[in-house]
């Protein structure tokens, strides 16, 4: 009985060191962390602007958007964005999501930036990507939706 116990005590460690490798091994976080860009590069050709006035929504092409985002830490929930003329880089937060990344800003006004992106597309080589704008103007709600691509 005592033989029984002790070989039923060895295979439950063997099992329980088993399950724990696979899953340390398996941890589909780790491994998106590992292989995640550092910079990408992101253009929105296009776009949509609306603005509030007068008792409605009124909406107009936008121009088209671009801009970096660098230094990006996954771990740490971080990065960096930079306009598209380089002269201006802000902090951002990192909110991780099941098959993209998302990056908030929140800018002096406490207005919100929103830049999600997505997987890279294995046909095209490029992340796909949205960015909002949500802001007020005299204060009017103003928001914008670009949709685009982040390369890294």
């Amino acid at each position: 009985m005592t033989t029984i116990r002790a070989n039923i005590a060895v295979l439950g460690a063997a099992l329980a060191s088993v399950l724990v490798s696979a899953t340390a091994s398996s941890d589909p976080a780790a491994k998106d962390a590992d292989m995640a860009p550092t910079d990408l590069t992101c253009s929105f050709a296009t776009g949509t602007s609306v603005s509030y006035g007068d008792g409605g929504f009124a909406s107009k092409v936008a121009s088209p958007l671009s801009f970096s985002i660098t230094k990006i830490d996954l771990d740490g929930q971080s990065a960096a964005l930079t306009a598209g003329d380089g002269t201006q880089t802000v902090a951002v937060r990192i909110i991780r999501a099941v098959n993209a990344n998302h990056f908030l800003e929140v800018v002096n006004e406490g207005f919100l930036n929103l830049t999600t992106v997505y997987d890279k597309d294995p046909k095209t080589g490029l992340h796909p990507a949205v960015h909002s704008r949500h802001l007020g103007l005299l204060g009017q709600p103003v928001f914008g939706q670009y949709t685009g691509t982040c390369k890294e």
